[in-house]
C-alpha cells in the first residue's frame, strides 16, 4: 500500500469541458455514471435528452446533483442498484476505476451492470504501467468525507483485468492530458441447431 489519495470533488464541481464532451457525445442510452461526485456529467446528459442516473457513497455530492435537476443515489457500485443488466452505457470517470481497491472486481460488477452490447467509458491514469493499490480520502463541501479502498489503474493492468472479465476493448483515445478506453459487454450469441 502506497499512501492515501486525496479526491476533493470539488474540482469536478464545474461545468463539462471539451475533453467530457468527447465521452458524452458517445452515451447512446441510459447511462449509470458511478462515483458521480456533484454530477456533472449526469446533469449534461439529462440536459441532452440521454437518460441518466448518478450513483457516489457521499450523500453532500448526491444532494448537489438532484439540486441541479438530475437524478442521483446514495449508493456504492457493489450495492443492489436499479437497472443492473440494462444499462447501454456506464461511465467510470475521473479515477472511479480505482474504486474498491481490486480493479479486476470492480470491472467484474460493470459487466454485471451494462447490457449485452452495453458499453463502458473508463478514465485511467495516464501512466500505462501504474498500478497502485492505496486508499482515497473522498472530501466534498460542507466536510463530508469517506475513505474507500482504491487503486490508480494505468492502461496495462485496465486492458489485463477487462480481458479476464469478458469485456471487450472497442476504443482508446487521449485528450486534454486524460486517458480513456471504451470496452462493451459481448452479446451473447445462441446456438444454433440444424
Amino acid at each position: 500500500m502506497n499512501g492515501q489519495v486525496l479526491v476533493d470533488l470539488a474540482w469536478w464541481d464545474r461545468p463539462p469541458d471539451a475533453v467530457d464532451d468527447q465521452v458524452l457525445r458517445r452515451c447512446g442510452g441510459p447511462t449509470l455514471d458511478v462515483g458521480c461526485g456533484p454530477g456533472r456529467m449526469v446533469v449534461e446528459l439529462a440536459r441532452r435528452g440521454v437518460p441518466a442516473l448518478g450513483i457516489d457513497v457521499l450523500a453532500s455530492a448526491v444532494r448537489q446533483v438532484l439540486a441541479r435537476g438530475g437524478h442521483a443515489l446514495t449508493r456504492s457500485v457493489f450495492d443492489e442498484l436499479p437497472c443492473e443488466g440494462r444499462w447501454q452505457t456506464v461511465l467510470l470517470l475521473d479515477g472511479c476505476v480505482g474504486i474498491g481497491g481490486d480493479p479486476k472486481i470492480l470491472l467484474a460488477r460493470i459487466r454485471e451492470l451494462l447490457a449485452p452490447g452495453g458499453v463502458a467509458y473508463i478514465e485511467h491514469d495516464r501512466e500505462p504501467d501504474r498500478a497502485e493499490y492505496t486508499t482515497a480520502r473522498l472530501r466534498y463541501a460542507g466536510g463530508e468525507e469517506a475513505t474507500v479502498d482504491w487503486t490508480e489503474v494505468g492502461w496495462c493492468l485496465l486492458a489485463r483485468v477487462a480481458g479476464e472479465v469478458d469485456l471487450v476493448v472497442e476504443d482508446t483515445w487521449t485528450a486534454g492530458g486524460r486517458s480513456f478506453a471504451a470496452f462493451s459487454r459481448p452479446v451473447e450469441r445462441r446456438a444454433e441447431w440444424s
